[in-house]
């Protein structure tokens, strides 16, 4: 969106907030997650989750420190284990906010108790021990509430490679310009919405902003289900600002209305497990450490230099589109504890790396699109601007025209 347009839609936001009597109002892009909310949490509620969420409360509570920050996992080059502090699963250190008790919430309580809802969200309770002490960690860093973690249950089943109909991926379902906005990388290269911990990083930015701007996490998880504009838009149409008052009027989808209340009883679900009759264990938490390893080269050869298994290293390494680590530079690979030196080892004993020479599906020339810049075309196939510019001939100033052809570095 060109910077005047997007400044008229941020001003028109402002305004809008202003009138109905809000006090505080982030600067933020309007987007919502998912361009089709509706396909998301339908599945989470109905199915094997593979869709959409966000967990619900009344507190006021703010989001505490700046959500931009924190620790990059990529930012050392040395081998180093997940910044992840040790958290019991499923139980909160953090700030607890209150859930409403009414029809709603208690409906979904009671359905996901029921029939064959039962085993479903036993298997999202045994899935989510690998999850749980490194999203509570990370939302403590932010300094909001740790219970925003059953979001993901509701989005995903704490599913880390959770595909929704409508193209939404990962333990928070971000599609993928949203994902791109929180500073997640989505190419034809690496998709970090399938980093668990990336992913997260991105949500809780997201939900802070979300709560900076409706003061609620009600309306909060509204509108990361349905688009900030929709829920600006039954709140002014109703004069409320309450979720519960909203879901009477026909603006929200039905599938909002009940996200809500769905995440809220996860939520109760989740707190004491035990009292609900689910006695699932929950799979050991996610560790690794991780080391630099050279562009392009597969991960099978990975394996082979270090004993480490094929499949696990696809299963801690899931962001890796073709199986092999991305062209431009050095990448940080995710091993399991106490394995990245061997491969670091193994590279000092003259072992040969062979660099992949199949480019699966890359095309050789891109056609520019409206918009596009030679910095944006470079990222999404994985290059350097410097490479870019350098087989094309072109100056870092160079103005793109629509149409125009560039030719596209293959990995040979």
């Amino acid at each position: 969106m060109p910077l005047q347009d997007r400044s008229r839609s941020l001003g028109i936001l402002i305004l809008w907030l202003m009138a109905l009597g809000f006090p505080q109002v982030a600067v933020a892009e309007l987007e919502s997650p998912s361009s089709s909310a509706q396909t998301r949490t339908s599945d989470a509620l109905s199915g094997e989750s593979s869709s959409a969420a966000v967990p619900g409360g009344l507190v006021e509570l703010g989001p505490g420190p700046d959500p931009q920050s924190g620790p990059d996992p990529q930012s050392s080059p040395d081998p180093q284990p997940s910044d992840v502090a040790g958290t019991e699963a499923f139980s909160p250190q953090g700030p607890l906010f209150p859930i409403r008790d009414n029809a709603e919430v208690r409906r979904f309580l009671e359905h996901f108790q029921t029939g064959d809802r039962r085993p479903i969200v036993e298997r999202w309770i045994e899935r989510s021990g690998r999850y749980a002490e490194m999203i509570q960690s990370v939302l403590r860093s932010k300094g909001l509430p740790e219970d925003l973690m059953f979001t993901a249950m509701i989005e995903s089943g704490f599913n880390p490679v959770a595909v929704s109909r409508a193209g939404a991926k990962g333990l928070w379902q971000f599609m993928a310009p949203t994902a791109r906005r929180y500073g997640l990388r989505v190419d034809r290269w690496v998709d970090e919405r399938l980093d668990p911990e990336k992913s997260t990083v991105a949500a809780a930015r997201y939900l802070a902003d979300l709560y900076a701007m409706f003061g609620s996490w009600e309306l909060a998880k509204a509108a990361y289900n349905a688009g900030e504009m929709k829920v600006l838009r039954a709140m002014n149409v109703l004069g409320s600002k309450d979720f519960w008052e909203l879901t009477r009027g026909q603006i929200l989808r039905d599938e909002t209305k009940n996200y809500v209340p769905a995440i809220q009883a996860a939520t109760i679900i989740g707190r004491e497990p035990e009292r609900y009759g689910f006695t699932a264990s929950q799979s050991g938490p996610l560790s690794y450490e991780v080391a630099p390893v050279p562009q392009s080269v597969r991960l099978a050869q990975v394996a082979a230099l270090t004993g480490v298994s094929l499949d696990t290293l696809r299963e801690l390494n899931p962001e890796l589109y073709n199986k092999q680590t991305p062209p431009g530079g050095t990448y940080l690979l995710k091993f399991p504890i106490g394995t990245s030196q061997r491969f670091v080892e193994a590279r000092l004993q003259g072992h040969r790396i062979t660099l992949a020479t199949r480019d699966v599906g890359k095309p050789e020339v891109h056609v520019v699109k409206a918009r596009e810049t030679l910095r944006s075309i470079a990222k999404r196939y994985g290059m350097t601007l410097a490479s870019l510019l350098r087989l094309n001939d072109l100056s870092e100033g160079r103005h793109l025209r629509p149409g125009e052809r560039l030719r596209i570095a293959t990995t040979r």
